[in-house]
């Protein structure tokens, strides 16, 4: 344990006529009043020179203070500048400067003790400093307005005379032969705690804080809130039955009957005893703390706080080590302090950590924006060496294993998807954080952290809820590390999450590349096949239009059907693709029957209307039905094969016609030159008919193919009685 406190002689062997009664202090002032009623008043300077040594000063001496012993002394110098004493069982106010006498309170003959109560002057302007004396069997209360003490309300009555007092809020804490009391300023309404114990033949009542009490039973100190009811779980325990006691947080004094015993409230600890010969007075003020017998006086002086939170923080008592540091280094300015702390934190989630609390070591870690790589760095795995080798931590890192891996990581993320929330907040580009270790060093880059952060949340779920990867993978603002998360991924074969990865970072090469080659694994765990390829290829859009004709021709080598749809699917990515390039890259690559269901379908489905894409069609469907022709002219026409060719030149050959007649945007006479003078006798007849040539026309279809009935149709389909050209039609 630290060594918080050394007592360090002040008085020394006073003179045998001389005996302290009672002593009290305030800044560096020792005030002693004795038994046989003189006042003494002491200057204690601390020595420039040595440590823990003091100039000790006798200011003032006054023998005349009082005809009998000064049982008790209470420096008031918040405000008022006063010195309240009990003598002779009366009670006496003093000029603190000048010890003149205000007031001898006449009314308070009979005094046995009393108890003083200064609360915020803004809090209560009124009545910000109380007195309370016990006066035989009864409480009287005075409150201090106009350089005296006013009654405040009637006397309190009570079955006993009071052996112990002081004040909690409003609330009275009384301590009789036997028992406890606290009693209702306002009311006076009486309550019983409980008594003091077979062992303890006097009371103990010390004020902790405005609304916390501690009350001695036997060698425990039970502490109380100003309701009566406790407010520890658990009292404290003395080695011996204590004489009297203070609170110097976060330390709680006592005087016991051979030695002074230090300890804390929370956590209940034994810090100190310091062996001291018949100690039995004890005060604290101005931060200073004096302990006294009949003829010595010691300063408890405290031990540098360095050093004590530096031996709490060794033996692992954080709690301890920061309230030192908040409550006892007034001289550090705020930025030095809150580094201080910081460190002392990030050592206590460390060992939070070491003690499998997980989630309560990740809670502090966000609470001090402790740099994230430090933090993944406790977890097997997950770090880049280039990060964890440089990195070192306060004691030996836990290895994990098991149930509490599992525990540990799902803290982790916790922990780290709130961690990128609040970066992701963050303006600027470098961020500020606080480090595990004394010797490690902090990543300031924003980007940097993010990155660490999101590969990790791969790595973790991977590890936990691989059916996370994928929705966390496709987040607008991942920040994976490529080359981190792919060797991860495909270590595992989790070929679909990588897909989406290489996605999110247009990766397309690379994505592509993988679908071909899984689609060639029977056993890969990508099962989408050829199907992947092309709803990754239908993604791309018209940027990556080379890249798109590159993946696409095996496709649609093996399946014509399902390639074409990388370029006529219904999707805005799809439609708006270049669709010249996309025409010449199947005229050159591939059959007409891919040209023309792909010319087929941008103009029947997305109304194309380029007028090359037409005369193309038409082409295309000219050239198919002659190339059926011929392929039919050399087969047996009673074979089956005879018969599929004539269905498949009434098809295209329908297709043609249909086409010529439906379209607006080919250009006829480009096209007639490509029709043979001696067939597509009907097609010719169309493409006159849009050059307005119809006698030609009519005399196709009456004298060459001798059809009256498509000849009348014609007539209908021109005849234009309004238009020149065509009001002779029907003639």
């Amino acid at each position: 344990m630290p060594c918080a406190y050394e007592a360090v002689p002040i008085l020394e062997k006073l003179p045998l006529q001389i005996q302290i009664g009672s002593i009290a202090c305030y800044e560096d002032v020792l005030l002693v009043g004795t038994k046989q009623g003189h006042l003494l008043q002491y200057k204690i300077s601390k020595d420039k020179d040595q440590e823990n040594k003091f100039s000790i000063q006798l200011e003032g001496s006054n023998k005349s203070f009082a005809k009998k012993p000064i049982t008790q002394l209470s420096a008031i110098t918040d405000e008022e500048y006063i010195l309240v004493s009990l003598s002779d069982n009366v009670i006496s106010v003093h000029d603190l400067s000048t010890f003149g006498l205000l007031t001898i309170m006449g009314r308070t003959k009979g005094a046995t003790l009393f108890a003083v109560d200064v609360k915020n002057p803004e809090s209560n302007k009124k009545q910000h400093l109380r007195l309370c004396v016990a006066v035989k069997k009864k409480i009287q209360l005075y409150y201090w307005r106009n350089r005296e003490f006013k009654e405040m309300q009637p006397d309190l009555s009570l079955y006993d005379t009071p052996r112990a007092m002081s004040w909690c809020n409003d609330s009275i804490f009384v301590g009789f032969k036997r028992e406890y009391f606290v009693i209702k300023v306002n009311d006076g309404n009486l309550k019983e705690l409980f008594s003091l114990g077979g062992k303890r033949s006097e009371p103990l009542v010390a004020k902790l804080s405005d609304n916390q009490i501690t009350l001695g039973r036997n060698e425990m100190s039970i502490f109380i809130d100003e309701e009566g009811s406790p407010s520890q779980k658990y009292p404290l325990q003395w080695t011996d039955i204590p004489i009297a006691l203070v609170h110097d947080p976060p330390y709680i004094i006592a005087v016991l009957p051979k030695y002074v015993e230090v300890r804390t409230i929370q956590p209940r600890l034994m810090i100190q005893s310091i062996e001291l010969p018949k100690p039995l007075y004890i005060c604290v003020g101005s931060g200073l703390v004096y302990v006294a017998s009949n003829n010595h006086c010691w300063r408890l002086t405290k031990s540098p706080i360095s050093e004590q939170v530096n031996d709490l923080v060794k033996i692992k008592e954080f709690e301890l080590a920061l309230r030192l540091v908040a409550e006892n280094m007034e001289s550090e300015c705020e930025a030095e302090k809150k580094k201080r702390l910081q460190k002392i934190q990030n050592r206590q989630a460390f060992h939070l950590f070491c003690q499998h609390q997980f989630d309560a070591s990740m809670k502090l870690f966000m609470e001090l924006d402790t740099d994230p790589s430090h933090v993944i760095g406790l977890y097997p795995n997950l770090l880049p060496s280039c990060y964890h080798k440089d990195l070192t931590y306060p004691d030996t890192v836990p290895e994990l294993d098991g149930g509490d891996l599992e525990n540990a990581l799902l803290a982790l993320i916790d922990y780290l998807n709130e961690k990128r929330y609040h970066i992701m907040k963050i303006p600027s580009k470098e961020i500020t954080t606080t480090a595990i270790g004394d010797m490690n060093r902090t990543i300031k880059s924003k980007r940097q952290i993010a990155q660490i952060i999101d590969t990790t949340l791969l790595k973790c779920y991977l590890e936990t809820n691989d059916a996370l990867m994928a929705p966390f993978l496709r987040r607008v603002d991942n920040q994976c590390h490529i080359e981190e998360s792919e060797r991860v991924l495909r270590s595992k074969e989790k070929f679909s999450e990588l897909i989406i990865l290489y996605r999110k970072k247009e990766l397309h090469q690379k994505a592509l590349s993988l679908l071909m080659q899984q689609a060639c694994r029977p056993a890969s765990s990508l099962q989408s096949g050829q199907d992947g390829i092309v709803e990754y290829l239908q993604h791309l859009g018209p940027s990556h239009i080379d890249l798109i004709f590159e993946y696409s021709a095996a496709v649609l080598q093996k399946d014509p059907v399902e390639g074409l749809s990388i370029f006529t699917e219904d999707m805005p990515e799809v439609e708006s693709l270049p669709r010249d390039k996309v025409l010449e890259f199947l005229e050159t690559n591939f059959s007409s029957n891919v040209t023309i269901l792909y010319l087929e379908h941008i103009i029947e489905h997305w109304n194309e209307t380029n007028t090359d894409f037409h005369n193309l069609l038409v082409n295309l469907y000219r050239e198919k039905t002659q190339e059926i022709i011929l392929h039919r002219s050399s087969l047996n026409s009673d074979s089956q094969e005879f018969q599929t060719a004539t269905e498949e030149l009434e098809k295209f050959k329908g297709k043609l016609i249909s086409f010529l007649e439906s379209s607006q945007y080919y250009t006829p006479e480009r096209l007639l030159s490509y029709f043979p003078l001696d067939d597509f006798y009907e097609e010719r007849a169309i493409l006159l008919g849009r050059l307005g040539r119809h006698e030609q026309a009519l005399a196709i279809y009456v004298h060459v193919l001798n059809n009256h009935s498509l000849a009348e149709q014609y007539c209908i389909n021109h005849y234009d009685g309004a238009k020149e050209g065509n009001k002779d039609v029907s003639k």
